[in-house]
């Protein structure tokens, strides 16, 4: 067990990050064109909008509480006044209501995606995997609560702190950081790293994009009605003089023209 705690937490984050980065530089340098989500809006739209809305938005909460809750050193909780138990407590509320609804979104992504005979058609087989992938990371995720509620004291989480900290600046032997949590906890790391490493195979890369293109994007979008549009009188046909050749005889100063 130790060992696989070692190549769990101790070498597949680098693994998962390393396919992160350099999968996704290659996959926009050379097949920009599959660089993008997808879009299926123009079928079933009001699911499409509500399972999108309730979705995107818990994604957003949870992808952020998880950044500044693991990445800030713990220093700077502790010169803020912010104790481990208050962060517990604030992460626990926080994250089972973002929970809740990015799930309920994700269910309803999934539902109008394996139940609508158009949408399956056009769906790839990583567009429902990796829907099927985050909705079990976050049932995962939703399990860990009961647990953390056992931990109010915040210690527990200060070891995941501990962990993934260490991860990024290189830590030898950081994967004793979270040998002893419960095996759910261990769960959802491993499985969250591996959304990293699928991360640039699927339509999950649309993330990075969204931040640059579509907040600043520019074109033309093509739009058919079916309302009679009123005619337009044409403009009259202009009239050029027609060409002449002219002839000029020999001895007389007169000339011919032929048409």
């Amino acid at each position: 067990m130790s060992l696989l705690n070692q190549v769990l937490f101790g070498v597949y984050p680098y693994i998962c990050l390393a396919v992160l980065v350099l999968g996704s530089v290659l996959r926009f340098d050379r097949e920009q064109y599959t660089w993008r989500s997808g879009s299926s809006q123009l079928l079933r739209r009001r699911q499409l909008v509500l399972g999108s809305v309730l979705f995107h938005v818990g994604v957003l909460v949870i992808f952020g509480g998880h950044f500044v809750g693991l990445l800030t050193p713990i220093w700077v909780f502790d010169a803020l006044g912010v104790s481990h138990g208050a962060k517990q407590i604030l992460a626990i509320t926080a994250g089972g209501v973002a929970g809740v609804m990015c799930l309920a979104g994700g269910l309803i992504l999934l539902h109008r995606r394996l139940f609508d005979p158009r949408i399956r058609k056009t769906s790839s087989f990583s567009d429902i995997a990796i829907l099927v992938i985050l909705m079990i990371q976050l049932m995962l995720g939703l399990a860990t609560i009961p647990l953390s509620m056992q931990h109010l004291d915040g210690h527990e989480m200060v070891k995941f702190m501990t962990w993934a900290q260490g991860v990024f600046t290189f830590q030898p032997g950081i994967a004793n950081a979270v040998a002893d949590v419960h095996p759910i906890f261990k769960l959802h790391l491993a499985l969250g790293m591996t959304i990293l490493l699928l991360f640039p195979f699927t339509r999950l890369v649309h993330m990075l994009s969204a931040p640059i293109w579509y907040l600043n994007r520019r074109g033309w979008q093509l739009v058919r009605t079916k309302r009679a549009m009123p005619i337009q009188p044409q403009a009259a046909a202009p009239v050029y003089p027609q060409k002449t050749d002219a002839v000029w005889p020999s001895s007389t100063s007169a000339f011919k023209t032929r048409r």
